[in-house]
């Protein structure tokens, strides 16, 4: 069983603002406001993710965390843009996809507990997650969007270094005592395991994990020392992060980079890794995935439990493909810990939610290959292309160990948002037969994009 504290209904039940966050909030919210549509970014980005998620209103009963707060004034700043609010490349495919997962995990939810507590829960996590998408679809748009946003990702990874360098010396979270906790961080076989501002340490990882591609991109384009500064802060970032399911996810970030080379053949890598799974899954003693059990890099990993996430995932299926569970913690050690992403949405949503988060993944791949085709022969075109594949990589080896349910959600949207943007910039003057065979409505939606 898990804690009591985590149910519906649960959390603070008056408001907790510190000082410091009130007046960042307000100087935040004037500026998304008041600024040009170029700029909204940074105040947007840096608050939404320097903030600890519990800061919070609490008024008349509802809880108005503070990035609800921003997503609600970006929301209003995208209504009053007026002419100028037409997201890169219109409503596209993807788009519809996210919508539809945002949507279909918030009514699978609501219909397996019919509870009104979980109802009101999930319509704010729904705002969140679909007013928070669509806000970085608004914000980002073109390359010196992109460019933008990953500096100040840069700012978010230095300030996050510094604090957590300072955990792994003084065992004090800054962030953590900012929310009003007693600050002491993480510890697991002696080993400090530092978060930052972020609500846990695999998610500060998987943030600083999945942006070393892009500040390499970055580097390469501009060989500004910035984008130097964010790689050694978003390494120093995973290090003391601690967490295997991190380092890995780092580690498949540079190797994806490396297989630039590769570029060419990936369809044999592909189905390369597929017969190799195939075949351990064969002549294994235990299933293909067991081998998450043996993958211990800091010596303090819950390897056994990633494990039976999975397995579990595989037995039971015929108990959560409808609507999900609301008995899977029983299925064994610390099972309502679904660290992860996969696993969150099948156990607590169902086949549905599971199926469009795949297939967000899936069709991020193949537009970010199919761009990458287009521009062929422009090498600095197609290493950018490589790198959004290589960070989207080390998202869904991330997804394979943690779950995204703190503010890290709003980075994996801009991220998303970049990959439509650019996208967008080398598709929008044509249509690829590739992309007319993969997406039918494709042509169509171009059509309406260029009205």
């Amino acid at each position: 069983m898990g804690p009591e504290s985590i149910r519906f209904g649960g959390g603070p039940t008056a408001t907790l603002l510190h000082p410091l966050v009130a007046v960042v909030m307000v100087v935040a919210l004037v500026l998304i406001l008041s600024l040009r549509r170029q700029y909204i970014m940074i105040p947007m980005l840096l608050s939404l993710l320097l903030i600890p998620r519990d800061q919070q209103l609490v008024l008349a009963g509802l809880h108005l965390n503070v990035y609800r707060i921003l997503i609600l004034a970006g929301l209003a700043r995208w209504v009053m843009a007026g002419r100028w609010s037409q997201l890169a490349g219109g409503f596209n495919f993807m788009d519809r996809i996210c919508i539809a997962l945002f949507v279909s995990y918030f009514l699978t939810v609501s219909l397996l507990f019919m509870d009104t507590q979980a109802t009101i829960k999930n319509t704010g996590d729904l705002m969140d997650a679909l007013g928070g998408y669509l806000v970085m679809r608004f914000l980002i748009r073109d390359r010196e969007d992109i460019v933008r946003t990953l500096k100040v990702f840069v700012v978010i990874a230095l300030v996050n270094a510094v604090c957590m360098v300072n955990e792994q010396r003084t065992g004090i979270d800054f962030f953590a005592k900012l929310a009003g906790m007693d600050g002491l961080s993480a510890v697991r076989d002696g080993k400090i395991r530092s978060q930052g501002a972020f609500g846990q340490f695999l998610t500060a990882g998987s943030f600083s994990s999945s942006l070393v591609p892009l500040l390499i991109w970055l580097w390469t384009r501009t060989k500004s020392k910035i984008s130097a500064i964010g790689i050694l802060a978003a390494t120093v970032m995973t290090v003391t992060s601690g967490a295997s399911t991190t380092e890995i996810g780092y580690a498949a970030a540079i190797g994806g980079l490396c297989l630039w080379p590769m570029r060419k053949h990936m369809r044999l890598v592909r189905w390369g890794i597929v017969v190799a799974l195939l075949g351990l899954h064969l002549v294994m003693n235990g299933p293909v995935w067991s081998l998450l059990e043996h993958i211990d890099l800091t010596g303090s990993s819950s390897s056994y439990h990633r494990y039976q996430l999975i397995d579990n995932f595989v037995r039971h299926f015929g108990d959560w493909w409808f609507l999900g569970s609301k008995v899977y913690a029983s299925w064994g050690w610390m099972m309502w810990d679904t660290s992860n992403q996969y696993v969150t949405y099948a156990f607590t949503g169902g086949l549905l939610p599971f199926a469009l988060f795949v297939a967000v993944i899936v069709k991020s791949f193949s537009r970010i290959g199919i761009a990458r085709k287009r521009v062929e022969g422009n090498r600095s075109e197609e290493w950018f292309f490589w790198c959004l594949g290589a960070s989207m990589l080390c998202h869904v080896i991330c997804y394979l160990g943690s779950a995204y349910w703190d503010q890290v959600e709003f980075a994996w949207f801009a991220f998303l948002a970049i990959i439509s943007a650019a996208v967008f910039e080398v598709m929008g003057s044509a249509v690829p037969k590739a992309e007319e065979a993969l997406t039918p409505s494709y042509g169509r939606f171009m059509q309406v994009a260029k009205q």
